[in-house]
């Protein structure tokens, strides 16, 4: 059974407290693992890529056969149905016309000195997409890594999505298709996370890599920063829920499974002002894992991680919210606008009982890679952002340096930086001869 807390009972803090800190991410022994990983495909590429391949995909390689042929992937895009087609063909419309929006500006002017200021934006060249893959794999996945990645102006996109024992998802292929992705690799782990950072002969590095994954894949991703560009270091899913009592308890119940379903380590937690209706929510659930498909992997996760919190009021919701800081936030309550003026630490939120956290993982338009295990308190979900490089502009006119030159040197002095006090001065005095 989830615990059940109260912020009026004596040992609230300490129950929050051990709330917060449980650990839900795999063992640390994985890094050791995926640092031996590292190092065999810097030192031997293709051959080390197949070789963990075969052993942990059961999936025989070749040179050739790493990446996905064009023929191939127009067989399987055949196969997907219309109904399937047109639902990722919304997903990616909409996901396109947010991300858009989110393209920023570049800027230049002069200021009082009459020095020229700016900054302009620019594409990283390439960025590998990592997608989780075999029967559990994410077209959705796909469409929120590459569209942003397009709509920034990379110029190269590819795709590492495993197919144990050769099992493919059609679905992934036309996302990656509809997305514009150059090359869709079948392979995955720590593997591929070496392989798109460093390169191997049949290859290509990259410049950054994003997208969800397991352990292995997540301290891999750690492993090759600064390398490379990544995206986040992500953990299991969560959800936090704020309702009040008008709301259907079964509802709620399936937005909290929602998340609880992803993996037995994922924590889905409820926080009403109604402790009734907190105890109809969570009879709510037990029914639906009675019948839920994945109960084998919702049930442990809303056992072992599970939470209702009973709190005084919305206000003091907010508060615990923003000590949370949850990957997702749904605000099921009278005035969700209102709210959400007060939690400021959220990777998505949803606003309002009409908003299923799910819409957002599919066809809401905002990316559903966001930050996990309180990490939304310093860091956003993915965007076009992740995909860009700002450089700054200056230029100099000869009354500028002038006017701001004098300190600049003064500073370099003050710093013993000879050589950076000179460069300006024998400018100036140019200036001044």
């Amino acid at each position: 059974m989830p615990v059940f807390l109260n912020t009026q009972d004596a040992g609230f803090e300490d129950q929050f407290l051990a709330l917060l800190g449980a650990k839900r991410e795999d063992s640390p022994d994985v890094d050791a693992v995926v640092a031996e990983i590292i190092a065999d495909v810097r030192a031997r590429g293709d051959a080390a890529v197949i070789e963990l391949t075969a052993r942990f995909d059961r999936l025989t390689l070749t040179g050739e056969t790493l990446a996905f042929q064009p023929g191939e992937i127009a067989q399987a895009v055949d196969a997907v149905s219309p109904t399937d087609r047109a639902a990722l063909e919304l997903a990616a419309e909409r996901i396109h016309a947010y991300h858009t929006r989110q393209m920023p500006a570049d800027d230049q002017w002069s200021d009082t000195a009459g020095a020229t200021l700016g900054w302009r934006w620019s594409a990283v060249s390439s960025a590998g997409l990592y997608v989780p893959g075999g029967l559990a794999s994410y077209p959705s996945s796909v469409l929120m890594n590459a569209i942003p990645a397009k709509v920034a102006g990379v110029g190269r996109l590819a795709i590492a999505v495993p197919t144990p024992d050769g099992v493919v998802n059609p679905l992934v292929l036309f996302a990656a298709q509809l997305a514009g992705v150059d090359t869709v690799y079948r392979i995955g782990g720590a593997q591929a996370i070496a392989a798109l950072a460093y390169g191997t002969e049949s290859i290509a590095p990259v410049d950054k890599i994003t997208g969800p994954g397991n352990a292995f894949v997540a301290a891999a991703k750690r492993r090759v920063f600064g390398k490379v560009g990544i995206d986040m270091i992500a953990g299991p899913s969560e959800i936090l829920v704020i309702a009040d009592k008008d709301n259907d308890p079964d509802w709620v119940a399936l937005d909290l499974l929602s998340q609880a379903e992803h993996d037995e380590s994922a924590q889905s937690i409820l926080v009403t002002d109604d402790a009734e209706f907190g105890r109809a929510v969570t009879r709510a659930v037990q029914t639906r894992l009675q019948t839920l498909e994945r109960r084998a992997i919702a049930g442990p996760s809303w056992r072992d991680y599970g939470a209702v919190i009973i709190v005084r009021d919305l206000d003091e919701a907010a508060e615990l919210s923003n000590r949370i800081a949850p990957e997702h936030l749904e605000l099921c309550v009278r005035d969700p606008d209102a709210l959400s003026e007060k939690t400021i630490h959220a990777g998505a939120i949803f606003l309002g009982k009409w908003t299923p956290e799910a819409i957002g993982d599919y066809v809401g338009g905002p990316n559903h890679v966001l930050p996990t295990a309180r990490s939304a308190r310093f860091s956003s979900g993915l965007s076009v952002m992740d995909f860009l490089k700002r450089t700054t502009l200056s230029k100099m006119t000869p009354g500028a340096l002038q006017a701001i030159g004098p300190s600049a040197e003064t500073l370099a002095i003050s710093e013993s930086l000879e050589a950076h006090g000179l460069s300006v001065r024998v400018r100036l005095d140019r200036l001044n001869g």
